[in-house]
């Protein structure tokens, strides 16, 4: 499989990813920078004002899509990936680092008190590597 059919890999060259979380028993989706944890597991450095965090206080459960359809002339060719699983806060100074390493413009406010790290913990994924070429990857498959 071509490295960027391969999901693991797909997921983690994107440096950002549309966050799904519920409200009101309702899909509600941002825009969230990612970066990941020793093992592969998505961090999210998130405030608790924003919305989407206030929906995860409320259900941890959550999807990511990490989407490399970017140069495709027709994106719905391209691969994309779509996480599901729950996120928790994860008080880890050394993966706050690594957030910090991996995305430079957080040091501004990942001191800021309303912002915690959150871990999503994969319950799997599924993969669409363009036309036909779709499938469900269990969450081992996911993990480093």
């Amino acid at each position: 499989m071509p490295a960027e059919l391969a999901p693991r890999a797909l997921m983690q060259a994107r440096g950002a990813a549309a966050l799904g979380t519920l409200m009101d028993d309702a899909p509600y989706v941002s825009l969230v920078l990612v970066a990941f944890d020793t093992d592969g597991a998505p961090l999210l450095l998130l405030s608790r004002l924003a919305q989407h965090t206030r929906n995860l206080l409320a259900d941890p459960r959550c999807s990511l899509l990490f989407d490399g359809t970017a140069g495709f002339d027709d994106p719905l060719t391209g691969p994309r990936l779509t996480v599901l699983g729950s996120a928790a806060v994860f008080a880890d100074a050394e993966a706050r680092r690594r957030y910090v390493d991996h995305h430079p413009s957080a040091e501004l406010y990942a001191g800021f008190s309303d912002f915690d790290l959150y871990r999503v913990t994969i319950a799997r994924g599924h993969l669409v590597a363009g036309f036909g070429r779709i499938r469900w990857v269990e969450a081992d498959e996911l993990r480093l």
